[in-house]
């Protein structure tokens, strides 16, 4: 199974086209407010990690997730 950082590299392999010129991508980057994703970019990003990781992600999980950090922790107790 995954853990956090193999979650933490994917994600920001897939994040990577939407960050803005200048902008690094870490931890605490803010997936709306930081990197400017649309909603539609945000489901892109869940379906592509769930096609990675053959995994299902429930949306009811997304209203808490803001950072790059917290998509990652919410993965990672998905799959414990």
């Amino acid at each position: 199974m995954p853990d956090y950082n193999e979650f933490l590299a994917r994600i920001f392999e897939v994040l990577k086209p939407f960050a803005k010129q200048g902008v690094i991508l870490n931890e605490q980057s803010e997936l709306v407010t930081e990197l400017g994703l649309t909603s539609l970019q945000v489901m892109e990003l869940i379906e592509q990690l769930e096609d990675h990781f053959d995994m299902s992600i429930p949306l009811n999980i997304l209203p808490d997730i803001r950072t790059v950090h917290d998509l990652a922790t919410a993965l990672e107790k998905l799959t414990a």
